[in-house]
């Protein structure tokens, strides 16, 4: 979280309130959507999504086929699409997803919704 929002000096009294001293991190596309895919699973663990759960949350037509009418995140699947020819966030979030569940986090609220 600190590295997503201490990325000018503007933000160094609130790098110093977290306990951290050094420098703004630089801002790396590639690095942000990393974090931020990380965070999405962890939460999506922390409030008790299974997999497929989140998988819907990210693009419901992957699970109930391309006929379903809704649409959660158009305008970033089609922009990431067009960017990286492919749908970038979610198969970075069902990856960081996969390695948490690997290393033993677990969904942690079963059955809220």
């Amino acid at each position: 979280m600190l590295e997503l929002s201490y990325t000018s000096h503007s933000m160094a009294p609130f790098a110093r309130d977290l306990g951290y001293e050094g420098e703004p991190f630089r801002w790396d596309e590639d690095r942000r959507a990393q974090l931020r895919a990380e965070l999405d699973a962890w939460y999506a663990l922390a409030y008790g999504l299974s997999r497929d759960e989140l998988r819907y949350v990210l693009d419901p037509k992957d699970v109930m086929g391309e006929d379903y009418p809704s649409e959660t995140f158009r305008v970033l699947k089609n922009n990431e699409i067009k960017k990286h020819g492919e749908y970038r966030t979610q198969r970075l979030v069902l990856a960081a997803y996969d390695k948490l569940v690997s290393e033993g986090m677990r969904p942690r609220v079963e059955g809220y919704r």
